[in-house]
């Protein structure tokens, strides 16, 4: 019983952690593609929305239980945050970058991280239960 409990915590946490991300990426594009804005995107604009629609789509699979996704997961946020300190110490012209520590890009790493360690003990659980 108490093994059931902590399996449905750690599914819980996987799914409200990258609906979170799923949203919040999701969100992001349509803000760039759907906003009333200027009309030409970069090619740094370009490369940041294929990440993210890597993450997303990866994301989703995490959340149906495909434990290969999280490879997808991985190389999109690590891409992702490569974006970032490439647009900081490139000198590119976008706003996140002002006023900005260059450590605080590393928290993007913070919820994968988690994602990653609930679906792997969560495996490893109902595993240890499909033997039994």
């Amino acid at each position: 019983m108490q093994t059931s409990r902590f399996l449905l915590f750690r599914r819980l946490l996987i799914f409200v952690l990258a609906g979170l991300l799923i949203y919040y990426h999701i969100f992001t594009l349509c803000d760039l593609y759907l906003s009333a804005g200027t009309g030409a995107h970069t090619r740094f604009e370009y490369l940041q929305s294929v990440l993210r629609v890597v993450i997303t789509l990866s994301l989703l699979l995490v959340v149906f239980g495909n434990r290969w996704a999280l490879w997808g997961m991985w190389a999109g946020i690590t891409g992702l945050i490569a974006t970032h300190y490439w647009a900081h110490f490139g000198n590119l012209p976008v706003d996140f970058t002002l006023g900005r520590h260059p450590l605080s890009y590393l928290k993007g790493f913070i919820f994968p991280t988690i994602i990653t360690l609930a679906f792997y003990t969560s495996s490893q659980v109902g595993d240890s239960n499909a033997d039994a």
